[in-house]
């Protein structure tokens, strides 16, 4: 049995659909491992309740974030597979871009607490990436030193929008700054100076 198994998923025939099975394995398995740790570390720092309500916030923001991941990938390397096949059995420079939207509409298209985290965290990369991929192609000269001039458009970016036009900004993101920058503005005794906002 085990040498017939063996023979099966060692068998061409079968590499693409058991890459797109792999592929929601490890989707499942990454989601798990990076959600958990940030769900845990995050409910027990910010939110109240009981340890059972704790527990429960923890899981769904786990399981989530594993779904997502392992449905997203798996969309996206079956729609791969299906592209390649439609156009003379090759991969084309378009298909990744194509599949990764559909997959990012159908999965990460809800304006969910954790599919806007997913998706706030990759525009950051995306945004490295794009400028690194400028200077690659030459369309841009590099800068002697990029990382602290991208930090300075985006701090600068963020303090005017949140200065001037706030509603534009996230709900937990206006709360955050709120208490960093205007909060900190207040106080009538040494007690909220030090200790907590009045």
């Amino acid at each position: 049995m085990d040498s017939l198994l063996t023979s099966i998923i060692l068998n061409p025939k079968y590499h693409d659909l058991l890459s797109i099975l792999k592929g929601l394995r490890n989707g499942l398995v990454y989601g798990a491992k990076v959600r958990f740790p940030h769900a845990l570390v995050m409910t027990f720092l910010f939110r109240s309740g009981s340890l059972k309500e704790k527990f429960s916030t923890i899981f769904k923001a786990t399981r989530t974030h594993a779904q997502n991941l392992g449905m997203f990938v798996t969309i996206y390397k079956t729609l791969m597979l299906l592209l390649r096949r439609w156009v003379d059995g090759k991969e084309k420079g378009y298909h990744s871009f194509l599949a990764g939207m559909v997959g990012g509409y159908i999965v990460f298209g809800e304006n969910s607490s954790v599919n806007n985290q997913i998706v706030m965290y990759l525009f950051s990369r995306v945004a490295i990436g794009l400028a690194k991929l400028a200077v690659q192609k030459e369309v841009i000269n590099e800068p002697h030193q990029p990382f602290p001039v991208f930090a300075a458009v985006v701090w600068g970016l963020v303090m005017w929008l949140f200065a001037h036009e706030r509603s534009t900004l996230q709900a937990s993101l206006q709360a955050s700054m709120h208490y960093l920058y205007i909060d900190s503005n207040r106080w009538n005794s040494l007690r909220n100076l030090i200790w907590h906002n009045k």
